[in-house]
């Protein structure tokens, strides 16, 4: 049984618990309404894992710092006094994490209560550091939203449901396990992705370097989908969304093609992408007869690749160095069709909010 993450010695002189195996780390900002739901589902883990827990609280206005401090004493508080993303959050978590492996938890995500058993047998099986999650289930309906997901072309997540295919292109930043060594080898997440696409990031890094990414079909996590940050889930039968979270997913998804896809796909794919990026802006403007398509999601992402030219250029050096595989390994978790069209087929066009 766990306790507040990990058990301590009593007043009668009980022995100092053990180092954690598992440090579970908690990117938070303003989530007083879901923290307190996330931490009681690793409190009340079964089995007798040493775990602790850490939270980065990134300069919350709702009082959820005061709240964590005053509600979970033996929880792992780090306060930012400026708000810094979760890029950063986590890279100061793992910096401080004692565990033989870090689990990456959103604030609006709750573990099922074999989850943290579950990955630590397979991490334990496995011959090497590997990234690792559980399926997706929608914490509101239960349906299951996916077990990690392959990739299109242009790098967009392809939702995976067959709990028997685990070798992935990706999974999701809400529940991503990891090894502390593969996590400092690759180096965390790049700091100036600011949200979204970091998860992306690094599970490609991942594949490249050799080490399996995989999505096990075995007990799982429910998650608030847009409860932290606006939008991406299919309700009603159309994909909802926001602005700001559809700009950053299409400017940092580039990045990362950018940074990953190996040479010489990547003179070939990346002007290919930014070519049906800027036709699907034009498109979409012209079809609801809003050019703020095209404005704020669209062209943004030539000018951040301009902006960002030189870590573009200095992260693509670091992670290809790593480069452990072939192209047709890596691309091995890639799907041919287009997913967005796929999208746009069965659900219409977005609606964006």
């Amino acid at each position: 049984m766990l306790a507040g993450g990990r058990m301590t010695p009593d007043d009668a002189g009980s022995p100092a618990a053990p180092d954690p195996v598992v440090s579970v780390c908690i990117a938070n900002y303003n989530g007083m309404e879901v923290i307190d739901d996330c931490i009681r589902s690793i409190v009340e883990q079964m089995g007798s894992i040493p775990v602790e827990i850490l939270i980065h609280d990134d300069a919350s206005t709702d009082g959820s710092a005061n709240h964590i401090k005053a509600r979970h004493p033996k929880v792992t508080l780090t306060e930012s006094p400026d708000n810094v993303g979760f890029c950063i959050a986590n890279n100061r978590l793992a910096a401080i994490a004692r565990g033989d492996y870090l689990l990456l938890l959103n604030n609006d995500a709750m573990l099922l209560p074999d989850a943290l058993s579950t990955l630590l047998a397979e991490a334990q099986r496995l011959s090497q550091p590997a990234i690792l999650s559980l399926p997706q289930y929608d914490a509101e309906s239960g349906e299951l939203l996916d077990i990690g997901s392959r990739l299109d072309p242009f790098y967009n997540p392809v939702p995976n449901c067959d709990p028997a295919r685990n070798d992935v292109g990706m999974v999701m930043g809400a529940c991503l396990w990891i090894d502390r060594t593969l996590w400092c080898e690759l180096g965390g997440f790049p700091e100036w992705f600011g949200s979204i696409g970091e998860d992306l990031c690094l599970c490609c890094h991942a594949r490249l370097a050799g080490h399996p990414v995989r999505a096990l079909g075995t007990s799982g996590y429910r998650h608030r989908v847009g409860k932290s940050f606006g939008g991406g889930k299919v309700t009603a039968g159309r994909l909802v969304t926001t602005f700001r979270r559809r700009a950053l997913s299409e400017n940092n998804k580039t990045f990362v093609l950018a940074i990953t896809c190996p040479k010489p796909w990547v003179t070939i794919l990346l002007p290919l992408h930014l070519s049906l990026l800027l036709l699907e802006g034009v498109a979409l403007s012209i079809l609801v007869m809003n050019c703020r398509y095209l404005r704020q999601i669209y062209l943004p992402v030539f000018g951040a690749l301009f902006r960002r030219r030189q870590e573009l250029r200095t992260t693509r050096s670091a992670v290809q160095k790593h480069n452990h595989v072939t192209s047709a390994q890596f691309f091995e978790a890639f799907d041919l069709w287009p997913y967005k069209l796929k999208m746009l087929l069965k659900h219409g066009l977005p609606e964006m909010k």
